[in-house]
This record gives C-alpha cells, structure tokens and sequence, in this order.
C-alpha cells in the first residue's frame, strides 16, 4: 500500500508523491523563543516528527528544517523590558526548546536557521516582491504585502471572495491579527523607538523583518522552491502559512510547496489552554508532578494529528500505564529459554508488520498502528515461555523497528532523562539533610515510574523495572 497523506491545500488525502525519487523535503514552524515552549506546541513538533520518522522508515532520505523566531513583537517588547540584547534574552528558551526536544525523543533537524541570521535573505525577498508590484512602501517607511495583486491568496485557507474584498482595504502592522479577514501584512518594519537597539540598517530601510516572511525564506533558502511537505498547527494555516505562501509564490513565480500537513489543536481538560483558566503547562511543569516524558510522547501521539486531543492528568496515567506494559514486555523477552515456536512468531510477525503500514500509510492512522503492536505483545505474551533466544532476537527486531517510529517502546539501561534525575539529587539531598518524609515520598514517586532505588555508599543507583 502507497503512502496517503492528507493535505490542506486540496483538503483531501493524495497519494504521496515526492519531487525527487527517495529524497524528501520538510520544514515544520517552530517556536518564537520569547518563552518557553507550551504542550500544544509539542503537539505540533511530536507530529512533525512522526511524520518524519515514518517517512523513514519507509527508506526516505529526509531533510527537515525547523526555524528559530528569534526576532518579532514579543521578542522585542520583551528583551527591550528587560534591557537584554535580543541573542542574550532568547538563549535561555532557545537552550529549553533543545533540551525538550532531547526529553520527548523527537529526531533532530538537519538544521534549526533563526531569523536574525537570514536578515540579508529576507531583503531580498522583499526587493523581488517591491519590483514585481505585489508589495509597496508607506511613508513611515514600512513595506507591506498588497494581497489584492496577489490571485492567489486565500487558497489554502479557502477564503471565499467576499472575504478578500471585505478585508483587503486595511493594514496590519501586528505581527499577529484578526484570523477572519485578510490584511495587508508588514513584510518589513520600520524602526521606531520602542524597537531600542533591534534593527538593521539595509537596502530597503532601518528596520527588522515582518513574522511571515521569515518562513517564506528560510524555508526556500535551505530547501528550495518548490518543497514537499511544509507542516505545523493548524492555528498557523491563516495567515501565517498563507502568507508564507503569497510570498514566495509571488517572488519566484512558481508554487511554493506540494503538501501542507496541520496538526489539530490540543485541550486541556477539554477547554483551550490558557494562563487565565489555570489550565497552561509548559513541559517542566509536567515534568515536574513526576511524569515520564515519553508518558507525555505516547499521550500527543496516541491521537491522530488532525482529531484534537484532550491533555488530562488521567490521561497520562493512562499512557503511562501503556508504556510500562510494552516496557514489561520488553523485559520479560530476556528471561526466555524454551525450545521455539517458529510457526507463531513467523505468522504474528508478518500479521503485526502489515497492520502497522497499512494504517500509517493511510494518512499515518495511529490508532490502529498502535492496536497492531498490542495486538503483537498480547499474542506473544501467551507463547513466552516457548520462547527461544532465536524468536526473541526476532521479537525484539520487530519492536525496535515498530520504535523507530513511535520513539517510546525501546529504553537504554544507563539512559535517564533530565526530569528523573533532577528527583533522585532531590532525593539525596532530602537524605541528607535526614528529611526522610521527603526522601521515602520521592522513592515512592519514582517507583510509580518504574523507577527503583538502591543507596549505597556512593549514592543512589537505580534501575528500570
């Protein structure tokens, strides 16, 4: 079966096609690193990476680009409050961002390009797009994008005409804004005061680029023009990825990218996220109750990316409680000695392998992939103690092939996460201090995550069980 991907752009599931034979092109938007990532934006990025990781598994070459917003209104407004250079306020979250996507076992980029870099790239951009008359200069010195010389735009969000001409008269210089009708958007900005020392001086003004056109370059730039699969929530469809698109169609004339791939929104106890309903999270913070991360992976996963998901507490329970069975299962594969079952594993093997494509072929359907691997470690688990090292050398093949995609069934022994160890020194430190309420309540925690403690002299070891 042919790999189906749904994209946004035709609103339907097309068979996946890329412009080279065995070599694929994705970029996926990533943070503006004004502050730390939340969970939804990990939706997207754990998405992103399933996508990628299935593309190669099915023997792809993939070269996946992801952009750093290091520059826009609120890296500016904020670094200007706190007197800070944009490249000193923004490295702590930058920094955060890495180390998150270490956490949640997302593959890395081939390249992470931010967008105070690629000044002289998005100039360009804009020169070609002042030439061509789709972009014009006010006095003020800002450039803004004329949608209604642009026939393209609206497309991929599917605005209807009504809502071009009803929105088309106006400006917007806001980096972000109203998400029912189009504007003409600021390509670049003129300095002004309130920018403090963010600026650079070049052929089209003193001044700092607009927040779409940074995509629309560096996307292009590292990835050519057009690219296959350009992806990120579905929040980003307009305007941003319609602007992106209106740019870099109108500079070069050609079409910008042949999938668009949108991820559905997450909610936190049914509700959208927000700081004033309590209900906002950043990684650590979940981190910080005592989850496994890959608890975290498996729940943003275990969704198709165009269903919202519901984030609950109860849920990751629930994904924790499914780790720790494929866990097990993993563990109890190495305690096997019998004499075979050839016959069994062969047939449940090539049954679990055929499940496992045929659902993420078709639009990468996790549900049933998922249902697959289970359905594999609940046949196994009745002929284990048959078992031969042969069969669990095949087993165990079998499963690490099903984890280069899902990132989550394979743990190396010696390998902890940042979240775990940050609980044992508190621990040690609890111990220490003869605080021994606080010590046995973190052992109790970390034993709910698998994890068991063994002091010694030297200090706590642990291992997975």
């Amino acid at each position: 079966m042919v790999f189906h991907l749904y994209n946004t752009l035709s609103r339907k599931k097309e068979v996946f096609r890329p412009i080279k034979d065995k070599q694929v092109n994705v970029y996926i938007c990533g943070p503006t690193v004004y502050n730390f990532p939340h969970i939804g934006n990990y939706r997207a990025y754990v998405a992103g990476d399933l996508l990628i990781r299935y593309l190669k598994y099915q023997k792809y070459r993939v070269k996946f680009i992801q952009n750093l917003t290091d520059v826009d209104d609120k890296t500016i407004r904020d670094s200007q409050e706190q007197n800070k250079s944009l490249k000193e306020f923004t490295k702590p979250f930058i920094d955060g961002f890495f180390e998150d996507l270490r956490t949640l076992n997302i593959l890395p980029a081939y390249k992470y390009p931010r967008a105070t870099e690629h000044i002289k790239d998005m100039v360009k951009t804009i020169k070609k797009l002042l030439d061509k008359g789709l972009a014009y200069k006010t006095e003020t010195g800002d450039i803004y994008f004329a949608i209604n010389k642009f026939k393209g735009y609206g497309k991929l969000a599917h605005l209807n005409e009504e809502q071009l001409k009803s929105g088309a008269s106006g400006r917007v210089s806001a980096d972000e804004y109203d998400k029912e009708n189009p504007r003409d958007f600021a390509l670049w900005k003129a300095w002004t005061k309130e920018d403090g020392n963010v600026f650079w001086e070049t052929e089209i003004g003193k001044g700092r680029p607009g927040w779409h056109i940074e995509c629309s370059s560096m996307s292009s730039k590292y990835l050519g023009q057009p690219f296959d699969i350009h992806g990120g929530g579905v929040d980003l469809i307009f305007p941003h990825h319609e602007n992106e698109i209106a740019q870099a169609e109108g500079a070069e004339g050609r079409q910008f990218v042949n999938y668009w791939f949108h991820n559905e929104w997450l909610l936190v106890d049914g509700q959208k996220m927000s700081k004033s309903a309590g209900n906002f999270y950043n990684l650590r913070d979940i981190l910080n109750k005592g989850y496994n991360p890959l608890a975290v992976r498996y729940l943003l996963i275990a969704t198709h990316y165009r269903q919202q998901v519901n984030f609950t507490f109860k849920g990751l329970d629930a994904a924790r409680s499914s780790l720790q069975r494929l866990w097990d299962f993993m563990k109890k594969l190495d305690e096997c000695n019998g004499e075979g079952n050839d016959e069994v594993v062969n047939k449940a093997v090539v049954n679990a392998v055929k499940s496992f494509e045929d659902n993420l072929n078709n639009d990468l359907e996790i549900a049933g992939a998922l249902a697959a691997v289970f359905d594999f470690v609940k046949e196994i688990n009745v002929v284990m103690p048959s078992l031969s090292k042969k069969n669990v050398k095949e087993i165990k093949k079998i499963m690490k092939l099903f984890d280069s995609v899902l990132g989550f069934i394979i743990v190396e022994e010696g390998k902890i996460d940042t979240s775990i160890q940050k609980l044992i020194d508190e621990r040690e430190a609890a111990r220490k201090a003869k605080d021994f309420k606080k010590a046995d309540r973190i052992r109790d925690e970390l034993k709910k995550q698998g994890i068991v403690l063994e002091d010694t002299p030297k200090g706590a070891r642990w291992k997975r069980v």
